[in-house]
């Protein structure tokens, strides 16, 4: 038989406990929360519900446990993604959509790192105010477009490395709102303005923010604390070229929605680029983007505790939106604006389904979306139970592998 895909999880169990005792009094509560969630998601500890097949001459059981639904775990953010991106399906436009990436230099990483909420927000709030004052500018395109963003945290190795993507219609309002500028089909606007601008935005940002009080510096950084010396650190920065990188356009709604099922919910490393794991170290696989082709694609090995410490540095601060929209996209008038959009592109609305559902339905017992392995017939759910409980039914014994013996 098979052995099960190796997971975060299993190196937080394994190991997490040396971890969190080697680290004591070193550990944020957020890192600590996001630790015992992702160690108890899917098992007893959660909870979960018992399934069978209706047929009863099949009659497979299957237990299947609870998930944590934290937004770090690499197993819950399937589901979440898929929701999301339904919610978002009706809202995508027949035009070209380009996906727009600002990176944050290594200089100020170490700073972002120890004001996450402070800097990970300014890092988004810049960016997006770049992207919507040159796509406004009328020497530019001179429309109000919309834009979706969302904030990665990390390189492929699991390094510290903020960046934002961005997903932007090739195209917008017009300030009336009484047409719908256009872009070209292979280019929104320049990335040396885009860079220059966001350039002059983060440094203000951030400046205003030490004025106000709201960074904090601790070891070799302790010195910024001085206004003075953070102003000199930040001149040398306006000094320096910022990374702004503007990939060629998707070919159409169905391409976003691709993409952005991979990024929208995405955490630091998903469980399928781990390799192995043991006592000795974690195994990973990791993209070398210096390279081209398919030898990018590398082998890292790192201890479990480096392992551990490098995946829990992208705990995000509590209630911190990553995924945010702005401009046409922002809540406030989302719905009237894109249907204004759709009004302008000739595009019908999306047809809006009634629910059908009844009272009587909702007493009948719940039906899972997948048939039952064995036979294929629906597979109900007859029994559900409570965290830290046990089922009281069983579920079907996996056949045992038969070995044929030829020597």
């Amino acid at each position: 038989m098979a052995r099960p895909a190796l997971e975060v999880a299993d190196i937080l169990r394994d190991h997490g406990p040396a971890w969190r005792e080697a680290n004591s009094g070193h550990i944020s509560l957020d890192q600590l929360k996001v630790m015992s969630a992702i160690e108890r998601c899917r098992t007893a500890a959660l909870g979960g519900h018992v399934a069978r097949c209706e047929n009863p001459a099949c009659g497979h059981t299957e237990i299947a446990y609870n998930s944590c639904r934290n937004r770090h775990c690499p197993k819950c953010q399937g589901a979440a993604a898929r929701r999301w991106l339904a919610d978002r399906e009706a809202e995508l436009l027949p035009v070209p959509y380009f996906h727009v990436v600002y990176t944050l230099p290594s200089e100020l990483r170490d700073i972002a790192y120890q004001n996450k909420r402070v800097v990970y927000d300014l890092l988004m709030k810049a960016a997006a105010e770049t992207t919507l004052a040159i796509a406004a500018d009328p020497k530019r395109l001179g429309a109000r477009i919309g834009v979706t963003a969302v904030l990665h945290s990390w390189g492929s190795a699991l390094t510290h490395h903020p960046h934002v993507h961005m997903i932007v219609p090739g195209g917008g309002l017009s300030r009336d709102h009484a047409r719908w500028v256009a872009s070209r089909s292979d280019f929104l606007v320049h990335v040396n303005l885009l860079a220059r601008l966001f350039r002059g935005k983060m440094l203000a940002m951030l400046m205003d923010a030490h004025d106000s009080g709201l960074l904090k510096f601790f070891n070799t950084h302790a010195g910024l604390a001085d206004k003075r010396t953070f102003k000199k650190f930040l001149a040398r920065l306006r000094r320096t070229e910022w990374v702004v990188y503007c990939k060629q356009p998707f070919a159409g709604p169905e391409q976003v929605l691709r993409y952005l099922s991979r990024y929208t919910h995405r955490v630091a490393i998903s469980n399928r680029r781990l390799v192995a794991a043991d006592d000795a170290g974690v195994s990973f696989r990791w993209k070398d983007y210096r390279i081209e082709g398919p030898d990018r694609w590398k082998t890292m090995t790192l201890t479990p505790h480096e392992f551990i410490r490098r995946f829990l540095m992208h705990v995000l601060p509590k209630g911190f939106h990553r995924i945010r929209h702005y401009g046409l996209f922002a809540n406030a008038n989302r719905a009237e604006n894109i249907a204004r959009a759709r009004e302008l592109l000739a595009v019908p609305p999306p047809s809006q389904q009634s629910d059908t559902s009844t009272a009587a339905a909702t007493e009948q017992p719940r039906m899972l979306p997948r048939p039952c392995p064995g036979c294929g017939g629906r597979m109900f759910i007859i029994e559900t139970f409570a965290r830290g409980c046990q089922p009281k039914y069983r579920p079907t014994p996996v056949p045992a592998a038969i070995r044929i013996d030829t020597s």
